[in-house]
């Protein structure tokens, strides 16, 4: 008796992936309005800015999530570390620093980030780059 073809099932969209980065994104994009309102009243300005930030960070997020794993763990920390460095950066002038104390401040927290990301990647996956069995 031959058995028959299975049809391939096509897997129904989730917006599982999508909460994480929606919910970080709109933090820090109101975040980012608030400390650009320096204490005034808000303008339309800070919050096109806000809106921008979120969705250039939400974007960020999802994309390393969804696609990082094709990068070799290295460069899938140093993306990590970049878009943290980045966004501190910027959120940090945003209060009005000067752009060498912005920079200093977010090379410091992306080089953290990097060294974490990479130990977190290291200690979690197999030499050829799949989850640990664990």
């Amino acid at each position: 008796m031959a058995a028959h073809a299975a049809i391939p099932v096509r897997k129904p969209f989730g917006t599982h992936g999508l909460a994480t980065p929606i919910v970080i994104g709109v933090l820090y994009g109101l975040y980012a309005a608030t400390v650009a309102r320096h204490g005034g009243p808000t303008t339309l300005g800070q919050l096109w800015l806000g809106l921008i930030s979120a969705v250039v960070l939400a974007g960020g997020i999802y994309v390393l999530r969804r696609f990082g794993h094709a990068l070799p763990r290295e460069l899938r920390a140093l993306a990590w570390g970049s878009l943290t460095g980045i966004a501190v950066g910027f959120l940090f002038s945003l209060s009005g620093a000067s752009i060498l104390s912005s920079s200093g401040l977010g090379l410091a927290f992306g080089g953290v980030n990097v060294a974490a990301a990479y130990y977190l990647f290291y200690t979690h996956e197999d030499a050829a780059g799949r989850p640990a069995p664990y």
